[in-house]
């Protein structure tokens, strides 16, 4: 079932990353604002970096200094690499991963068109799954993600190569889909709610139990009260699955059908228009701390 999910997650994906979607849409930002991203930020990267897909703003919690090194999961475009890598500066680093062609060469597209015309030099991106990170161990200084980690299969593989990465002492910050109770057995069984961040999405309390395990420390999951409803009050802009700006949208719950005529599309509809999407989920803020080594041996 998890390589089904992959395929289907990219196949979404790598559409929405040709879609034409950008900050120029006026759904699009409005989608980002509502998350947590200010005019000012917004404008400061190239528009075709923002599709519509946060959750949240990572940046806005990372506490992002000069020099350090930043890995963003599931970069998409590069909205959040490209704000990161404006903290760090050019003595350190935003890297993007992501397992989707088309979205990494959209998001490389982006750094070479840049700000005002000046290319981003200070980020990199590579392609791989967020389980298994193409990166040495103990070589950041600070992991965000953007509404990505709930479409993982293996959520507690992903904690584990995070901790892996990051310097004794590093940070998780990240924006996320969590449950506040289980979903209904027909959405959570339903492959497209899964692609559109709903099935995939793990209980608050797991999330921070998982974490826990993986070894980090400082576990904080808060549930910002964000109105998931809020991609669907927005003329062509619906959730974590986009509309085609090809096609006509039909809108209702939390999520748009693109194409009225694709049955798995038609599927999610459904679903949503029968059910509240935030009596089940929430948009989480979410923030962890890897120990140092004197830390977890004891104090000696």
């Amino acid at each position: 079932m998890s390589q089904v999910i992959e395929q289907a997650v990219k196949s979404k994906y790598g559409a929405v990353a040709t879609s034409g979607l950008s900050t120029d849409h006026s759904g699009v930002r409005a989608v980002a604002e509502a998350f947590g991203y200010s005019p000012e930020q917004l404008a400061s990267i190239p528009s075709e970096a923002n599709m519509g897909l946060s959750c949240g703003n990572p940046t806005a919690t990372a506490n992002l200094r000069p020099g350090e090194v930043v890995v963003d999961l599931g970069c998409g475009g590069g909205l959040d690499v490209f704000l990161a890598a404006s903290k760090v500066g050019p003595t350190g680093k935003a890297i993007g991963i992501d397992m989707t062609t088309e979205m990494l060469e959209l998001a490389r597209q982006n750094a070479a068109k840049g700000r005002n015309g000046k290319p981003i030099t200070n980020v990199e991106f590579h392609q791989a799954t967020i389980d298994k990170l193409p990166l040495p161990a103990g070589s950041v200084d600070c992991v965000i993600s953007n509404c990505v980690i709930n479409l993982a299969p293996d959520k507690p593989a992903v904690f584990r190569e995070i901790a892996s990465v990051l310097k004794p002492g590093g940070r998780l910050a990240v924006s996320d889909i969590a449950l506040k109770k289980p979903l209904p057995a027909e959405i959570g069984q339903d492959l497209m709610a899964h692609v559109g961040c709903i099935a995939g999405a793990t209980p608050i309390e797991d999330y921070r139990r998982q974490l826990s395990e993986a070894g980090f420390a400082a576990v904080e999951v808060i549930d910002t009260g964000a109105d998931l409803n809020a991609y669907a009050k927005v003329e062509n802009q619906g959730a974590c699955c986009p509309p085609s700006a090809r096609l006509p949208v039909v809108e209702a719950g939390c999520c748009s059908s693109p194409e009225p005529e694709d049955t798995l599309h038609a599927r999610l509809l459904d679903l949503l228009t029968r059910y509240n999407v935030n009596e089940y989920a929430a948009s989480v803020r979410v923030y962890a701390v890897k120990p140092k080594a004197e830390n977890r041996a004891g104090c000696q």
